[in-house]
C-alpha cells in the first residue's frame, strides 16, 4: 500500500490549489468563493521521487446536524480516518483564526499524524501568520505557496518520513495505459435525478454527497472501483441544466468539469428521472454524448415510484425512436438507486455497450455485406447512371468508424447513408454506440495486391 495524504483546513485556505499542484494539473475546482469543494477528491501526486495518493476535502467548518455542511464534514472525517498523514492548512496571510485553533485541538487528539502547512506564505505578508502557527501545538509549520509552487522541497522533507520508501508508494494511476487500464465510466444527467445516489449504491459506500438539495455535486469525482474483477473508474458529475439557466460562475465551472468527464469517458450512463420521463434536456445531453463519440447507456431511475410501468416504458422508448435515431438500440435499464432494485442489470449493459464500442469488423466481412446490401437496395441513380459503392473498410474503433469508397461520394443521399449506418448497427450488433461513416472517392485501395 502506498502513502495516503489528506489535505484538511478551514474554507478558502488553498486546499484545492495545493491538491492541483501536487497532482500536476487542474483537477479540482478552484475559486475565491469559500466552500467550493464539497466531496472529497482523490488523485495520484508526486513530490520529487515520492509518489502518494492525495485527497482534497471540504473546508472544516461548524454545521448543524443533518445539514449539507454536516454531511460535507462527514466526508472529510472519512478521508481523515483513512489517511496515513494529514496536511493541516492555514492561511499565513490571515493568521491563526479561532476556527483553526478549534480544529487543531481535535487533530492533536486524533490518530493520524499531522503536518502543519502555512499556505500563502510568500512575501512579508505571511511572516506574522507563520509565527502565530506555532501556537497550534502541531510542530513547526511548513511555509509554502501552493499557487506559486514555493516551499515544495520543504513539504517533501516533511512527508518523506511517513513513506517507507519511494518505490513502495502508489505507482499505478487510474489513467495508466495497458491491459489493466480501467474502464472510464461517467454518470451524467440533469440535477437531482439521483446520479450520486447511484454512484454510492454501485460502490457500496457513501462516497459522494447526496441529499434533496439540487446541485450538491460540483466537481467531477472519480473513484477507482472493481466490478467482478474488472477495473472501473467511476465518475460522478454535476447536473447539466439548460444553457440559458447556467449563470453563476461556479455552475459554469461545474458544467465544464462534466463536459470534460464526458470527453474522457468511454461509456456514459445518462440517468433519467422516471417520474419526469425523457425530457428535452435529456435528449440534448444524449446528443452531446453521441457527438463526442462516447458509448451511451440510459438508466431510468426512481422506477419504484412509477405506477403504470408499461406505459412509462413505452413513452420513453417512443421518444427515443423519434428523437434519437442516431443511437438506435441504446440499452435502457430501469432501476432504483435508492433501494438497489434493478441495479444488477446496469453494469452488464455497460460492459456489452463498451464491447460494441470497441468492436472491429474484418474488411472481407464488410465487403461481402456491402454487396448484399446493394443487391437488396441499390444506391440511387445520379444523372441517369447508377452510383457505385466500390469498397468499405473499418478505419477505427471507439467509436466504430468506417470508410466507404464510392464513384461519386458527394452525390450519395443522406437517407442512403443513414440506411447503411442502421444496417451496420443491426447486422453487426452495434446498438447504442455512435457510428461514423466517411465517404471517399476512389478505387479499391487494395486492388491488385
Amino acid at each position: 500500500m502506498g502513502l495516503t495524504v489528506t489535505i484538511i483546513g478551514r474554507p478558502n485556505v488553498g486546499k484545492s490549489t495545493l491538491f492541483n499542484r501536487l497532482v500536476g494539473h487542474r483537477l479540482a475546482l478552484v475559486d475565491d468563493t469559500p466552500g467550493v469543494t464539497r466531496d472529497r477528491r482523490e488523485g495520484e501526486a508526486a513530490l520529487g521521487d515520492l509518489r502518494f495518493r492525495v485527497i482534497d476535502t471540504a473546508g472544516l467548518d461548524e454545521a448543524a446536524s443533518g445539514s449539507l455542511g454536516a454531511r460535507m464534514q462527514e466526508q472529510t472525517a472519512r478521508a481523515l480516518a483513512g489517511a496515513d498523514v494529514a496536511l493541516f492548512l492555514i492561511d499565513a496571510r490571515t493568521g491563526v483564526t479561532p476556527l483553526d485553533r478549534h480544529f487543531a485541538d481535535g487533530l492533536r487528539r486524533g490518530k493520524a499524524p499531522v503536518v502543519l502547512v502555512a499556505n500563502k506564505a510568500e512575501g512579508r505578508a505571511g511572516e506574522s501568520g507563520l509565527l502565530d502557527a506555532f501556537e497550534l501545538g502541531l510542530g513547526e509549520p511548513v511555509a509554502i505557496s501552493a499557487e506559486h509552487g514555493e516551499g515544495m522541497a520543504e513539504l517533501f522533507a516533511a512527508l518523506s518520513p511517513f513513506a517507507a520508501a519511494p518505490e513502495t508508494a502508489v505507482s499505478e494511476g487510474p489513467g495508466e495505459a495497458g491491459e489493466d487500464r480501467p474502464l472510464q465510466l461517467a454518470i451524467i444527467g440533469r440535477p437531482n435525478v439521483g446520479k450520486s445516489t447511484l454512484v454510492n449504491r454501485l460502490l457500496g459506500e457513501e462516497r459522494v454527497l447526496t441529499g434533496p438539495e439540487a446541485g450538491i455535486t460540483r466537481d467531477a469525482i472519480a473513484t477507482l472501483w472493481q466490478w467482478r474483477g474488472r477495473k472501473v473508474r467511476l465518475i460522478d458529475t454535476a447536473g447539466l441544466r439548460r444553457r440559458p439557466k447556467v449563470e453563476e460562475k461556479l455552475e459554469k465551472l461545474s458544467v465544464a468539469e462534466t463536459l470534460r468527464a464526458i470527453r474522457f469517458a468511454e461509456v456514459v450512463v445518462l440517468v433519467l428521472d422516471a417520474m419526469q420521463g425523457l425530457e428535452k434536456q435529456d435528449l440534448t445531453i444524449a446528443e452531446m454524448v453521441e457527438e463526442e463519440g462516447r458509448a451511451l447507456v440510459l438508466a431510468v431511475n426512481k422506477w419504484d415510484l412509477v405506477e403504470d410501468r408499461q406505459a412509462a416504458l413505452r413513452r420513453v422508448k417512443g421518444r427515443l425512436e423519434t428523437s434519437l435515431p442516431q443511437l438506435q438500440g441504446v440499452r435502457l435499464v430501469t432501476l432504483s438507486a435508492l433501494s438497489g432494485a434493478g441495479l444488477a442489470r446496469l453494469m452488464p449493459a455497460v460492459i456489452e455497450t463498451h464491447e460494441a464500442w470497441n468492436r472491429r469488423i474484418s474488411t472481407p466481412r464488410l465487403n461481402r455485406w456491402l454487396v448484399r446490401v446493394q443487391d437488396r437496395h441499390p444506391p440511387p441513380l445520379v444523372s441517369g447512371r447508377r452510383l457505385k459503392l466500390r469498397y468499405m473498410a473499418q478505419a477505427n474503433i471507439r467509436p466504430p468508424t468506417f470508410a466507404l469508397f464510392a464513384s461519386k461520394p458527394g452525390d450519395l443521399p443522406e437517407t442512403y447513408r443513414r440506411y447503411l449506418v442502421n444496417l451496420l448497427r443491426e447486422d453487426f450488433d452495434l446498438p447504442g454506440v455512435p457510428i461514423r461513416m466517411m465517404l471517399r472517392k476512389g478505387k479499391n485501395p487494395f486492388a491488385g495486391e
